[in-house]
């Protein structure tokens, strides 16, 4: 896929905001067919009519990440609508931000279900097509907390670790397709993930402190555009700022 991306397909979860957004804008602008993946169908909505100038194709399709016959259903539909599939951007993540005693059963097994079985019930949807094709790229979205640690983010923490070892693995079982996994390690971001900080005790970060979602967008596709023979396996990518960083 090096040089252009014109004309491959990608799929993009969590593609209604934040950064889901901005990765879907950085695709299309390259060019794509684009499969935007989100519980939020009126979100989705609104950016396939912000998308609906530019000469892409742009299929939203609702969905819960977590639930395997709707996942492997989305893959299908891409398929279907754009025969090929290129690119699966696993973005789609929550947070229930409590310590550990507080934390409910329900709240643990949601978390993991979306920032981990979502990623990996994609990547089984996809692999066999882009076996097939002899090639694809898989982008797992991860975080600072899958390097460091800190309290009240339990759940998180060990989804977001889990994906590391995920990425890795599914590396290893795909470069004899030439299949890359790359995973994306940002820092903070200007997006709607503080939010549930409001009103709390919790101390809302400081703006100033966090990333454009695009320069994030811009290192996923940059990742992609890579001569087949090189893969990025990991990247960090912070704020310059981000005082909780190294």
């Amino acid at each position: 896929m090096e040089g252009t991306l014109q004309g491959r397909t990608v799929l993009v979860t969590g593609a209604a905001s934040g950064l889901g957004a901005a990765t879907v804008r950085a695709f299309a602008a390259e060019g794509c067919a684009l499969a935007c993946v989100d519980r939020d169908a009126a979100g989705l909505a609104g950016l396939a009519e912000e998308l609906a100038g530019r000469d892409v194709p742009v299929l939203p399709l609702p969905c819960d990440v977590a639930d395997a016959a709707a996942a492997a259903d989305a893959v299908a539909r891409t398929l279907d609508r754009f025969g090929r599939l290129d690119v699966v951007v696993n973005n789609a993540a929550i947070d229930h931000t409590v310590s550990i005693a507080e934390m409910t059963i329900a709240q643990w097994d949601q978390v993991l279900a979306v920032n981990l079985r979502g990623p990996f019930l994609f990547a089984k949807a996809a692999l066999p097509i882009m076996q097939r094709q002899r090639g694809g790229h898989i982008v797992n979205v991860a975080s600072t907390a899958a390097t460091r640690a800190w309290a009240n983010a339990a759940a998180y923490h060990a989804s977001k670790w889990g994906l590391l070892g995920f990425s890795r693995a599914l590396g290893v079982e795909g470069r004899a397709y030439g299949i890359r996994v790359t995973t994306i390690i940002p820092g903070g971001m200007r997006t709607h993930f503080f939010d549930r900080f409001a009103g709390t005790d919790i101390p809302m970060p400081d703006p100033a402190n966090l990333q454009d979602p695009a320069n994030v967008a811009a290192t996923i596709v940059f990742a992609v555009k890579l001569p087949g023979e090189s893969a990025l396996q990991e990247v960090i990518i912070t704020p310059l700022t981000e005082t909780s960083w190294p």
